[in-house]
């Protein structure tokens, strides 16, 4: 009986082998990158843990009858659920390991671009000393309209950490209702009205075919002159040629991104050169205890497979 991790950023895989010692099973840990991969790492699998490896069908297919995949993380868009569903295999993840980390990065990252502090940081070294003319325009917070493309778990962590400051919110999600709106103190709208009015676009949507690059040429083109955009969330919910395209051409002020559609991202990226474009790793879910969080609730869903008992979050 074996338990394939198929790819982790982890130092140690204590928590994964707990449950396969309790199971009597073997862990096999790859760090795999391509589909191929995969499918030959988890040849015969009775679990399988993944963390950012595409699992296809072809790799589905290779699997014991039933084996489980646990996806170390809150989204699952490298995993073909249909082909799980049509094969059998119980698909979980963990969506809650990390909400805290990732809204105070998203939080930390909004602020930044807000306070201008790239720019003012830049006249400091150059020896300009320009405090006025590095921060223009600014208007206070009162003044200024915070957009939330989504608002699950983490938006909402966010908001909580945005209202004393004292931004205007709307925010566009389908599944908020007026009740919820009128309680959170925040004004629905969708998506295309909101472009014009946001002086700062937050992404916290899920990646569907939907919303895969709404944030695109189309959308740019719309939304508010010298706005700024921060995407804690998935990295194709941008098209990140458009973004590249607007930081250089100014229609927006300035953008934060810690995800994106390949990574790490390429050399060749244009985002790479993009001016007033501030960048980190994936970062946004780390912390020591985030990471031991996800470890063991991770193990803890195929300890749950394994016995017999219901998932803890099950991909519905």
């Amino acid at each position: 009986m074996k338990i394939v991790v198929t790819d982790s950023t982890f130092q140690a895989l204590g928590p994964e082998q707990a449950v396969a010692d309790r199971h009597g099973a073997s862990l096999a840990a790859f760090q795999c990158r391509t589909a191929e991969d995969v499918a030959t790492a988890v040849e015969g699998a009775y679990a399988v843990f993944v963390q950012f490896a595409p699992v296809t069908e072809a790799a589905l297919a290779r699997l014991a009858p039933g084996a489980p995949i646990v996806r170390y993380g809150v989204g699952f868009d490298n995993i073909d659920l249909p082909a799980a569903r049509k094969l059998g295999h119980p698909v979980a993840y963990v969506p809650d390991y990390c909400v805290d980390e990732v809204a105070d990065h998203t939080l930390a990252m909004l602020l930044s671009l807000y306070r201008k502090l790239p720019a003012l940081d830049s006249s400091v070294r150059s020896g300009a000393w320009a405090a006025v003319a590095a921060s223009r325009p600014l208007k206070p917070a009162s003044d200024t309209v915070i957009g939330f493309l989504g608002l699950g778990r983490v938006g909402r962590a966010v908001l909580a950490r945005l209202q004393p400051f004292g931004f205007q919110v709307l925010v566009a999600d389908p599944m908020l209702d007026a009740e919820a709106a009128t309680a959170l103190g925040v004004s629905r709208t969708g998506f295309d009205e909101m472009l014009p009015c946001v002086d700062a676009l937050l992404l916290h949507a899920p990646l569907t075919e939907t919303t895969r690059r709404i944030v695109n040429d189309d959308a740019l083109s719309r939304i508010k002159p010298g706005a700024v955009i921060v995407n804690c969330s998935r990295g194709a919910l941008i098209d990140e040629s458009a973004i590249a395209r607007s930081l250089l051409d100014g229609r927006l002020a300035g953008a934060a991104l810690d995800v994106f559609e390949i990574e790490p991202l390429p050399e060749k990226s244009p985002l790479r050169t993009a001016p007033n474009l501030l960048l980190t790793p994936h970062a946004a879910w780390y912390s020591d205890s985030a990471m031991d969080r996800l470890q063991s609730l991770a193990a803890d869903e195929i300890d749950r497979a394994l016995s017999g008992r219901p998932l803890r979050c099950p991909v519905q």
